[in-house]
C-alpha cells in the first residue's frame, strides 16, 4: 500500500481586507472545510475557476499560510506543531512552481545560480552542485545545460523560463511539488513539454504533485486523481477518468465543456446554472 504523504483535514481559511473607503475589514472566506490526501508519487489535480480557493490550498500545503481551522499533515506530522527550524527543513522536501516563472526566477541571477539556489539552502557540498544543476536543466529540456547556465532569465523564451523553473524543482529531489497553473501561460506545444517533465519527474524521482489548474483537459493528461473546487469548497473528487467521463456536478460539466472549447455548450450551461 502506497503511504500517504500529505493530508489536509478540514482546513479553512478566511482573509480580512479593508474596504476601498477605509471602513471595517471585509471578511473573505477563501477555503472552507477542505479535506484531501496525496500519496507518495501521486499526481492530484486541484481544479476550479478563478477564486475557487485552489492557490490558497497550495499555500497552506507549503506552510506559507496557516489554516484558521483544521490540520495540514505532511509525512505524519502536523505543520502547525513544528518549530520554525523544523518547518524550514520540511519545506526543503517541498517545492512551488508558479504560473509565471518571473515570480520564481530572480532577474538578476544567472540561470545556473537560480537552479543551484535550493542546493545552497540545503547545504549541499559545492562540488556536487554543478553536476546536479546541469543534469536538472537537461532533464527539464534545457539542452545543453552548459549553454544556459551563464544566461539571465530575460534572455530566455517563456517556455524556456518555465523549464528552468522545473529544473529548479528537479534539482533538490523534493517529495512534493505544488505546481500552480504552470502551463496556463504557454501554448499547446510548450504546455505538452512541461507536462512531460512533470510525468518524467514522478517516474524518475517518485515526486508527488498537487497540480493546480482551471483546465480539465490538461488535468486529465497529467493526473491520477482530480479534486474539483468551487467557492472554497470541494464539490467533487475521484479518479481522474471517472470525474471526466461521469461528472456528477453541473459545475464540473461546465469546466469540462470550457476545456474542450464547446462555447455554445458553456453558454447554455451557464444560463441554466444562473
Amino acid at each position: 500500500m502506497t503511504p500517504t504523504l500529505l493530508e489536509l483535514r478540514g482546513v479553512s481559511k478566511t482573509f480580512r481586507r479593508r474596504s476601498a473607503l477605509g471602513g471595517d475589514h471585509a471578511v473573505v472566506p477563501a477555503v472552507a472545510d477542505v479535506s484531501l490526501s496525496v500519496e507518495a508519487g501521486e499526481i492530484v489535480a486541484l481544479v476550479g475557476g478563478s477564486g475557487a480557493g485552489k492557490s490558497t490550498v497550495g499555500r497552506m500545503v507549503l506552510g506559507l499560510e496557516p489554516p484558521d481551522e483544521g490540520e495540514v499533515v505532511f509525512d505524519g506530522r502536523d505543520l502547525a506543531g513544528m518549530s520554525e527550524l523544523e518547518l524550514r527543513r520540511v519545506r526543503q522536501e517541498m517545492h512551488l512552481v508558479f504560473q509565471d516563472p518571473y515570480q520564481s526566477l530572480h532577474p538578476g541571477m544567472r540561470i545556473g545560480e537560480v537552479v543551484e539556489e535550493p542546493l545552497v539552502i540545503a547545504k549541499v557540498e559545492r562540488q556536487e552542485r554543478k553536476p546536479r544543476v546541469l543534469a536538472a536543466l537537461e532533464e527539464a529540456g534545457i539542452k545543453p545545460g552548459d549553454n544556459f547556465v551563464e544566461r539571465f532569465p530575460h534572455q530566455l523564451s517563456g517556455g524556456q523560463r518555465q523549464r528552468v523553473a522545473m529544473a529548479r524543482a528537479l534539482v533538490s529531489h523534493p517529495r512534493l511539488v505544488v505546481a500552480d497553473e504552470p502551463t496556463s501561460m504557454l501554448d499547446a506545444s510548450l504546455c505538452a513539454g512541461i507536462l512531460e517533465v512533470i510525468l518524467d519527474m514522478r517516474e524518475r524521482q517518485g515526486t508527488a504533485f498537487i497540480f493546480i489548474t482551471h483546465d480539465l483537459a490538461v488535468a486529465r493528461y497529467v493526473s491520477d486523481r482530480m479534486i474539483v473546487m468551487s467557492e472554497g469548497r470541494v464539490i467533487e473528487k475521484g479518479p481522474t477518468e471517472t470525474v471526466i467521463d461521469c461528472p456528477c456536478e453541473e459545475y464540473t460539466r461546465l469546466l469540462l465543456a470550457a476545456s474542450e472549447g464547446k462555447l455554445d455548450e458553456v453558454e447554455a450551461m451557464a444560463a441554466k446554472a444562473g
